[in-house]
């Protein structure tokens, strides 16, 4: 054999050599489990447009089939909120839920879900993907050993369901009411007292009496619990939650371990949802919305702005309380208010004028 052609020949077997573990990983497939915080069949979280099983079939399709997720509904795998625990510790690779289950181990979590008064969708979007909220966000859960996503969205939220005429703030005193979150902590300085059910449970608690008032989501959802047949005063004003962002958690170790393309999938895929999902609550909260109003006798109406303005005030001492005993949780609220203050100056200049003069 010539010189040259045995150099062209080890030339070749190097080459191949130094591909073969390209190759290889590049061909690594990865299944994986995924619990959550919403029941199994759960309309807009687990089933749906934009929901945690598209969310799979989407990571699934795009990676080529390399990266399969098993969905495991709220109780399927472990009960509805220790998805959380469950990911940090590696029993599972991936939760989806909201950040604000988990005030518990942090109140900076609320600011990843939901502030009363404070932003909503396009302003959410805004701080996470381009303000510095992601950031803080991963700094947050890396102590958890959790990397965090955005995954879904339902835009802002009914204030909820009254038996009675909400007319002044007073009339809280003393109502049961079922309300998750910082909004909760807010009621309890009026004299509500809160109740804490999973979706399933609040009819029946309506109906029987258990509870006076209740919020869940919107009047899609709301109409599917069927909580206008139990409650006719639906408060629209959403003060609570103005935009209420999904998450999906990934076990770091986990997500250490996926190359860079199939985290790519993963974040891209879960930013599709986020818009899709609220997409999907638009279009299907003003067909049902109509339909209360027009044919199931519901009064929609906003609170009186007296209660508001105290609601607010309310609101800023409960958080202002909070972030005083935990520095974590202050970086956070410093970063989101600032934002705020910024976003609330263009949305003026902006969406506003373009509802009050356009769209009046």
């Amino acid at each position: 054999m010539r010189r040259r052609d045995f150099a062209k020949l080890a030339l070749t077997a190097a080459a191949g050599t130094v591909a073969a573990p390209a190759v290889v990983r590049a061909q690594t497939t990865f299944s994986w489990k995924m619990t959550s915080a919403y029941g199994p069949k759960a309309a807009f979280y687990s089933v749906g447009p934009g929901s945690a099983t598209d969310l799979c079939k989407r990571i699934e399709a795009m990676s080529g089939g390399r990266l399969k997720i098993q969905f495991f509904g709220a109780g399927e795998l472990i009960p509805a909120l220790e998805g959380f625990d469950a990911c940090s510790s590696g029993t599972v690779e991936m939760n989806y839920g909201n950040a604000y289950f988990w005030t518990g181990k942090s109140f900076a979590a609320q600011f990843f879900t939901a502030v009363p008064f404070g932003l909503d969708f396009q302003g959410v979007n805004g701080w996470l993907y381009e303000g510095g909220g992601m950031d803080l966000y991963r700094e947050l859960y890396d102590r958890f050993n959790l990397v965090p996503l955005v995954a879904g969205n339902t835009g802002v939220q009914m204030t909820g369901w009254f038996r009675k005429p909400i007319e002044k703030i007073g009339d809280f005193n003393g109502l049961k009411m079922r309300i998750p979150g910082l909004a909760g902590r807010v009621y309890q300085r009026f004299g509500v007292d809160v109740r804490l059910l999973p979706g399933g449970e609040i009819f029946p608690a309506l109906e029987r009496g258990v509870i006076d008032a209740a919020e869940f989501v919107g009047p899609y959802l709301d109409r599917q619990l069927g909580l206008q047949k139990v409650a006719k005063y639906y408060y629209t004003t959403g003060w609570h939650e103005p935009a209420t962002v999904s998450e999906v958690i990934v076990n770091k170790a986990a997500w250490a371990k996926l190359p860079d393309d199939l985290k790519a999938v993963v974040e891209n895929a879960c930013a599709a949802c986020n818009v899709i999902s609220e997409s999907w609550c638009q279009k299907a909260n003003a067909d049902a919305m109509e339909d209360l109003v027009k044919n199931q006798g519901v009064i929609a109406q906003p609170l009186p702005d007296a209660i508001v303005n105290d609601l607010r005030t309310a609101t800023k001492k409960v958080v202002d309380e909070a972030i005083a005993k935990d520095p974590a949780s202050k970086k956070v609220a410093d970063s989101y208010y600032a934002f705020l203050d910024k976003y609330k100056s263009w949305a003026n200049l902006s969406e506003k004028v373009y509802y009050d003069e356009i769209l009046k």
